[in-house]
């Protein structure tokens, strides 16, 4: 019997030395897991700032592309416009300089020839203007239709005023200057005398 008695506390004390050894690990095991929770908790919250930081950025990046497509678009928008204009008045600065050649032409054809040779000279430079006329025509300068028309402050500048019954109020009585358009530009506007 002693020794059923030797083999039962034996037994008795190895299934408390497993029950203790059982609850140490467990003891272990919990804060293990206790502490392992948070570390991936922190991990995952950081990873989550890490993603929205990114998306933020991603987000910056996108709508800068955009801004600088749109910049980039208004300026090729830009350089056609000006040089399709560049264009369209190329000739604009040498028609105000062939302008002032004209006026001069325009009052040397209005002169009295007394003689054929003075008649010549002046068939001569009549036909001179008509050329320079025709070209500047072809590149869309024309002169500015004045008298009798009603006084446009955009074409005609107004060096007098008349009282004249035989025509309306506001309408050009007498061109003293031509002026020139050059397609829908004004170059020079028409110098004339206006009815009141």
């Amino acid at each position: 019997m002693t020794e059923n008695k030797n083999e039962e506390q034996t037994l008795e004390n190895e299934t408390i030395e497993e029950s203790a050894a059982e609850a140490v690990f467990a003891e272990e095991e919990i804060p293990a897991e206790d502490n392992q929770g948070p570390v991936e908790k922190d991990e995952l919250q950081l990873a989550h700032e890490k993603i929205a930081e990114l998306e933020a950025k991603i987000e910056e990046m996108d709508n800068r592309y955009l801004r600088l497509q749109a910049d980039f678009d208004n300026s090729r928008r830009r350089a056609k416009l000006d040089m399709e204009a560049a264009q369209k008045y190329r000739v604009q600065s040498i028609a105000s300089d062939l302008v002032e050649a004209l006026d001069n032409f325009e009052r040397a054809t209005k002169i009295e020839a007394e003689n054929e040779q003075t008649k010549s000279l002046l068939s001569g430079m009549e036909m001179v203007y008509k050329a320079i006329t025709d070209a500047l025509s072809k590149e869309g300068i024309e002169p500015i239709s004045s008298v009798g028309q009603e006084f446009d402050p955009r074409l005609h500048q107004a060096v007098m005023q008349v009282q004249d019954e035989n025509f309306g109020s506001n309408i050009v009585v007498e061109e003293f200057q031509k002026g020139y358009l050059l397609k829908d530009r004004v170059i020079r506007p028409a110098m004339v005398k206006v009815n009141e």
